[in-house]
């Protein structure tokens, strides 16, 4: 089995249970009108326009599934400089990649992310024409595939004291949130469709040595996911602390920029992945110590009350036998 240490870009890591995790690019689509025109956009020429484009200015293949334009439903409630459509748009075939990136390891993936960019840059704000209609396009990379950004952000909060983390060397990270998985693929085989804790476990231990871990369905899977889409049940969210911040940054690296694949199938999950910038597992403990101590403040409210009745009964009895001998 490859080390996710040495991982290159464009390479994929397997996994255990027929799981792989393959490399791709990842980007999202927002749809604007170019023109006066009140015309609804036309999803499946709109791909085929951009499709063409990307091979005819990139030499990248798309395929037609691998491009998905979803327009909005109120359009005819939106302003005209609201964007019409949203969609993403992936690249699995990373074979042009190798000639980008060179055989130098130590700067392979700065080329790999270089590229990605100028990539970006280059298809934000074009104009498609479709007979006449225009529309303009705004593309972004999700942050979920931006390492480097999620880096930053860390560092950041580490430096300002963010919450859940103290100033110390042990303030450095170490969770990591994924969102979007399928349950099944995380189940126990012929026993349920609910993802396992063990099965989970050994999947994930692939891409370093497991402190924590938390497992539950998950029926929002993201801002770009379709409500449509969802069904409850289906897609799971898993929570994992890693022993140490080192086996942290390999894994998340490794997450980010790739998708989700089991054997013998096509279908492929685009998860979301983030770093825990809340204490999750923090959080968890602390709750639970909260509960614990919750049985003991009861006993000793009911103790309390207990007295403070006994005293006013005592009190009224007092009060009833002077009234009788003054009487």
């Amino acid at each position: 089995m490859t080390n996710q240490r040495t991982l290159r870009p464009t390479e994929t890591l397997q996994l255990e249970t027929g799981l792989s995790l393959i490399p791709r690019i990842k980007l999202l689509l927002t749809i604007y009108r170019a023109d006066k025109s009140v015309s609804p956009i036309d999803e499946w020429k709109f791909k085929r326009s951009l499709i063409d484009y990307i091979k005819s200015s990139f030499s990248i293949t798309v395929l037609e599934e691998d491009l998905q334009i979803r327009k909005f439903k109120d359009l005819n409630k939106r302003k005209r400089d609201e964007p019409v459509a949203k969609g993403r748009v992936f690249v699995h075939d990373l074979g042009f990649m190798e000639k980008v990136i060179g055989e130098n390891k130590a700067e392979e993936e700065e080329k790999f992310v270089e590229w990605r960019r100028g990539f970006v840059e280059k298809l934000d704000g074009i104009e498609l024409n479709l007979e006449g209609v225009k529309f303009k396009l705004k593309v972004d990379v999700p942050k979920s595939d931006d390492f480097e950004g999620m880096n930053k952000e860390w560092e950041e909060n580490i430096a300002f004291g963010a919450r859940g983390y103290q100033r110390s060397e042990r303030m450095q990270p170490d969770t990591i949130i994924l969102k979007g998985m399928p349950s099944r693929w995380f189940a126990e085989t012929r026993v349920s469709s609910k993802p396992s804790m063990l099965v989970t476990h050994t999947i994930l231990s692939a891409l370093g040595k497991i402190r924590n871990l938390h497992v539950a369905e998950d029926n929002d899977i993201g801002d770009n996911a379709n409500e449509e889409d969802i069904v409850s049940g289906l897609h799971c969210k898993i929570v994992v602390r890693f022993e140490n911040h080192k086996d942290f940054y390999d894994a998340l690296k490794v997450l980010c920029g790739r998708s989700l694949q089991k054997q013998g199938s096509r279908l492929r999950a685009d998860y979301d992945v983030t770093w825990d910038k809340d204490g999750f597992f923090r959080d968890a403990r602390h709750q639970i110590e909260e509960r614990k101590r919750i049985p003991a403040r009861r006993v000793e409210e009911r103790d309390e009350g207990h007295r403070q009745h006994s005293r006013v009964s005592q009190f009224s009895s007092e009060e009833g036998r002077r009234k009788r001998f003054k009487e």
